[in-house]
């Protein structure tokens, strides 16, 4: 396994990257409201990013080639929903996953978010993503092994009282979109074996939160993940470097 190692320069072309897909996501998480429909919010993300120099980089992405600017997961589709024409209704939650090429550096970031008042149980799963991002981008330190950061993201989300995704996983950024390493979101072999968290390593944390079940169904649509279980889940995400032993969040607006 090759990991990058970035230099100071590299890193601020990857900071660039990812605060414009903070801002994009702050701007059309703006806009989620009962009414609005999921491809006018992709829509709108990729005029926003077009408008600021770079370009949606999910829009014809792997095979089948993705065909929006956001992935757009509502209620039980946890990750890689494809946007379309039916309006959010009060009480969804919604999953708005995307990413840019800014001078050929890379940044990704997701989000879920509420439309109007949700149930108790959703927002918990909302909570239960965040505050295990958020606690696992605390935990890093240089010299740590990423199988002990997925340590880290499994306990969180148990003990909430969820289980993580599996078959899915974070992932490097740089030069393309998914680099090297993988980081999951629960602990396969030893926590203590594996490569270790390095300077200047730059990667993406995104637990994704199921219910009950953590094994995955792909859709009809050969995009779609949602959960065996059937049940609403969500999905956080952050690109981070190693600055001076510590994750820097490079994805905050």
């Amino acid at each position: 396994m090759s990991i990058a190692l970035r230099n100071k320069n590299e890193i601020a072309a990857l900071r660039a990257a990812n605060r414009l897909v903070a801002r994009t996501l702050e701007h059309i998480g703006a806009m989620v409201k009962a009414g609005v429909t999921t491809k006018e919010l992709s829509q709108e993300a990729d005029r926003f990013i077009a408008a600021n120099g770079a370009r949606a980089s999910f829009k014809g992405l792997y095979s089948p080639p993705f065909p929006a600017a956001v992935c757009a997961s509502k209620n039980d589709v946890i990750i890689h929903g494809i946007p379309d024409d039916t309006p959010l209704e009060e009480g969804d939650i919604i999953g708005l996953d995307m990413g840019v090429e800014l001078n050929g550096w890379y940044g990704d970031a997701a989000v879920t978010l509420p439309v109007g008042k949700i149930s108790q149980t959703d927002q918990r799963l909302i909570d239960c993503a965040k505050e295990t991002l958020y606690e696992a981008i605390d935990a890093i330190r240089e010299g740590m092994r990423f199988k002990e950061l997925s340590e880290v993201l499994e306990n969180s989300i148990v003990s909430r009282g969820f289980v993580p995704l599996r078959g899915y996983c974070g992932h490097g950024i740089g030069r393309k979109p998914h680099e090297e390493p993988q980081i999951l979101n629960y602990v396969e072999g030893k926590p203590k074996q594996g490569p270790k968290i390095k300077e200047g390593m730059v990667f993406c944390i995104e637990p994704m939160i199921c219910q009950k079940s953590g094994k995955f169904r792909t859709l009809a649509d050969k995009w779609s993940v949602a959960s065996e279980d059937g049940l609403n889940g969500s999905h956080y995400e952050h690109a981070v470097a190693i600055v001076g032993g510590r994750a820097e969040i490079l994805s905050a607006a």
